[in-house]
This record gives structure tokens, C-alpha cells and sequence, in this order.
């Protein structure tokens, strides 16, 4: 395993330790660069504009198309760990 797997399994286990929930924009941010880091680029289809959650987290997603999931992994790693304080 990479150190930099790591490092994101370990922000992944301390993002359900923070002492404080985030805010929606900030969890959506959460949420967009962990499924990048997974999964790789949005390739499902965009959801129905009076759906908002599943709206919302698409483009969350969306917004990281184009980056590595190595570059999206070191993110998640970066947000989470600022959110830490």
C-alpha cells in the first residue's frame, strides 16, 4: 500500500472524528474529492435539477473532473486535515 493510500484511509477514518460538522459547501467539497479519489470522473448521468441533494453532490463531484485520483486523494487528505485544526 502507498504511503499516500495511506494517508487518505487514515483523513477517511479522522473525517468522522471532527469535532465539529462542516458546513454544506465544505462537506459537498468532502464528498466530491473523496468519490474523485475513488472512482475517477463523473461518468454518471446528471441528476433531475428538482432533485437537489443528488444534484448538489454531482457537481461536487463534477467540479474535480480532469484531476488524478492521486491528486484528488492528496486533497481530501489537505481539507480534511485543516478541518482538524
Amino acid at each position: 500500500m502507498s504511503d499516500l493510500q495511506s494517508q487518505f484511509e487514515a483523513a477517511e477514518a479522522n473525517s468522522k472524528l471532527l469535532s465539529e460538522k462542516p458546513d454544506n459547501p465544505t462537506l459537498l467539497k468532502i464528498y466530491g474529492l473523496y468519490k474523485q479519489a475513488t472512482l475517477g470522473d463523473n461518468a454518471e448521468k446528471k441528476p433531475s435539477f428538482s432533485d437537489f441533494v443528488a444534484r448538489a453532490k454531482w457537481d461536487a463531484w463534477t467540479a474535480n473532473k480532469g484531476q488524478s485520483q492521486d491528486e484528488a486523494k492528496q486533497g481530501y487528505i489537505d481539507l480534511i486535515e485543516s478541518l482538524r485544526g
